[in-house]
């Protein structure tokens, strides 16, 4: 019998993203990346005229806010589909208005706790994965199956530098490593659900393997775990 809920945490970078939607594609489960929730939030507060930096207005958008996360309702290349109040935001969320303020959103604490009780709400349906920084530790702390993706911060900026080259971005490495060691900072010390490793976790450092050894090592634990 295999795990029905699983979390994938991690820092920036660390494959979480990618093994998780592979691992949900070969289990037939949902990929749930909750980044995704939180940029639905934004995309609704800029759509609806609240300010971002208003965090009793963004709070209560987000608390009155219905989100779902459902398997591809279009073949368009999304790993999944957004809905928020109904409406697809899939593509929507992913606009550079929202990427440069995504971050202000997800920092504040009614917010994260309005999005965790709706990412409780997707998992109780059970056969899902469920990526993020805190979804181990504080969302699904009870999950299956627990995992914590990590790599060296070199590592890490090297994925990301050649990601952003590829989209033709003119970025040198080393600007590339000194956001990835400020982000890491951030994350592991804010003051609401920081980056750590779940109690239980299984750590997984991806450095120097290919996305292939990274799954077949997953897929491992997968097979092998006690739900």
């Amino acid at each position: 019998m295999l795990p029905s809920i699983i979390t994938i945490d991690g820092p920036v970078a660390s494959g979480k993203s990618t093994i998780g939607h592979l691992l949900a594609q070969h289990l037939g489960y949902l990929y749930l990346d909750t980044g995704a929730m939180y940029r639905a939030v934004t995309w609704v507060a800029r759509a609806r005229g609240v300010p971002v930096e208003d965090e009793a207005a963004v709070t209560a958008l987000a608390q009155s806010l219905h989100i779902d996360v459902v398997p591809p309702t279009a073949d368009d290349g999304r790993q999944y589909t957004v809905l928020a109040d109904g409406e697809d935001v899939t593509w929507d969320i992913r606009r550079p208005e929202v990427d440069a303020t995504v971050s202000i959103v997800s920092a504040w604490a009614g917010v994260r706790r309005a999005m965790v009780a709706q990412q409780r709400r997707i998992a109780a349906a059970g056969r899902v994965v469920m990526v993020g920084r805190d979804i181990g530790s504080v969302v699904l702390p009870d999950a299956d199956l627990k995992l914590y993706l990590d790599a060296s911060p070199q590592e890490r900026a090297r994925r990301r530098w050649l990601e952003r080259q590829a989209r033709g971005e003119n970025v040198s490495y080393e600007e590339v490593l000194a956001m990835m060691l400020r982000r890491d900072e951030i994350d592991s010390h804010r003051s609401v659900s920081p980056l750590r490793v779940p109690e239980g976790a299984i750590v997984i450092d991806t450095t120097g393997l290919t996305v292939e050894e990274v799954m077949a090592c997953v897929l491992r634990y997968v097979e092998t775990a006690d739900p």
